[in-house]
């Protein structure tokens, strides 16, 4: 089957440069053919829960992520189709009433931490980037995001950390590592690696738009 779209996975540990380095790269190829989508949006809807049982749940481990649905919205991309993607509020942890349309993009970067955690996931991708950022930079720019931006406090995202963020990265994201194609070393300012994708990513355009073309 001939596939509409291409599917680039960013992963990598909280706050390892993922969201950087993907809307980087989009910007500076400024195309509308282009799009990113977080992994982030497609946590599970816990609207159900009051807030404080919300607050507690893992929200690094697989089953915090409804990838069922990930899964499928690819899918669709792949075969031309336009998708209703989830918007996440994470103060609140819920999703929001509204959505986000994606469709008729000839590349998707999608970037979270358990994006090749689980395999059926991963094998929609046509390439695998991995970002490899020390833990105790993550830390400092994981703290200054969820306090500045989500609205956190100091102590909670501490406790968070200790308690899922480093022992899921061990568990899960680091494993991980092994199904990268690319592996890059010092977060989303790395130039070179920027510079390196965004020529792979304007082949695939140009080779795209030759066989768009031909048809």
């Amino acid at each position: 089957m001939k596939k509409n779209t291409i599917i680039i996975g960013i992963s990598g540990a909280s706050a390892s440069g993922k969201s950087l380095l993907a809307n980087t790269i989009v910007k500076e190829l400024g195309s509308d053919q282009v799009v990113v989508i977080p992994e982030d949006s497609y946590y599970r809807d816990r609207s159900d829960l009051p807030f404080e049982e919300r607050a507690k749940i893992n929200y690094d481990h697989p089953n915090a992520f409804d990838h069922e649905l990930l899964c499928h919205h690819l899918k669709e991309l792949q075969e031309g189709r336009s998708v209703q993607i989830p918007i996440y509020n994470h103060a609140q942890h819920v999703r929001e009433k509204e959505t986000r349309t994606i469709g008729q993009h000839t590349i998707v970067v999608l970037e979270g931490i358990l994006l090749f955690a689980e395999a059926e996931l991963r094998e929609i991708m046509d390439i695998r980037i991995f970002m490899e950022t020390a833990l105790d930079i993550c830390l400092i720019r994981r703290l200054k995001r969820d306090v500045k931006e989500r609205g956190r406090s100091l102590e909670s995202v501490l406790a968070q950390y200790e308690e899922t963020v480093r022992p899921m990265f061990l568990q899960f994201i680091e494993p991980s590592k092994r199904y990268a194609d690319i592996i890059v070393p010092r977060g989303g300012n790395n130039r070179i690696a920027i510079d390196l994708i965004k020529a792979k990513m304007r082949e695939l355009l140009g080779n795209h738009q030759k066989s768009a073309n031909n048809v």
